[in-house]
């Protein structure tokens, strides 16, 4: 979840996609340039340890656009395959 929060943070698209499951991965990525993400609250998780396959993760982004601040709430879900976690989807509120 850190790891994604820095590749959109840093506009890093192709990082995005390479940790999206194929099974929900957009054909393609664009990231808005006039968004800046600066802080990643975890709140809470769901399984995700080491022995297992899936997990969820509760968060909550800040983001900045213009004189406009703003945040982004999401339960996202992840599984893990071949040792490599991936982002499924989530639901935000």
């Amino acid at each position: 979840m850190r790891s994604r929060f820095s590749a959109y943070a840093l506009g890093l698209d192709g990082y995005l996609l390479q940790t999206w499951h194929p099974t929900s991965r957009p054909a393609k990525l664009l990231l808005d340039a006039d968004i800046r993400w600066y802080r990643l609250d975890i709140l809470g998780r769901n399984r995700g340890g080491m022995l297992d396959s899936r997990g969820t993760v509760e968060f909550e982004a800040f983001y900045r656009s213009g004189a406009d601040r703003g945040t982004q709430r999401e339960n996202s879900r992840f599984v893990r395959e071949n040792s490599r976690w991936f982002y499924v989807d989530g639901d935000s509120y």
